[in-house]
């Protein structure tokens, strides 16, 4: 099977977003890391949104937490249920 020169430039490019964008999620990683050491210092106040989803942790509703959480938040599944455990060892 024979590759033309399409075909190579099309593979190129995937490959070159790819690891684009495993590049840029590392460094939202950091950012992320920076910003929440910034916070610590700054002593910002809590997101409101906390407090319900301690309540609905609380009441036994991990799942809702964590949907009200990417809901809020804009985050994905993993971080949500990261988040919502967060919140379970913080108990604030």
């Amino acid at each position: 099977m024979e590759i033309n020169f399409i075909e190579l430039l099309i593979l190129t490019m995937v490959i070159y977003v790819f690891f684009t964008v495993i590049k840029l999620e590392s460094r939202l990683k950091g950012i992320t890391s920076t910003l929440e050491q910034i916070s610590k210092h700054v002593d910002l106040p809590e997101s409101p949104v906390n407090e319900e989803l301690r309540e609905l942790i609380g009441e036994g509703n991990e799942i809702k937490a964590v949907k009200k959480a990417r809901e809020a938040f804009g985050l994905s599944l993993v971080e949500g249920k990261q988040y919502v455990d967060a919140l379970k060892m913080d108990k604030n």
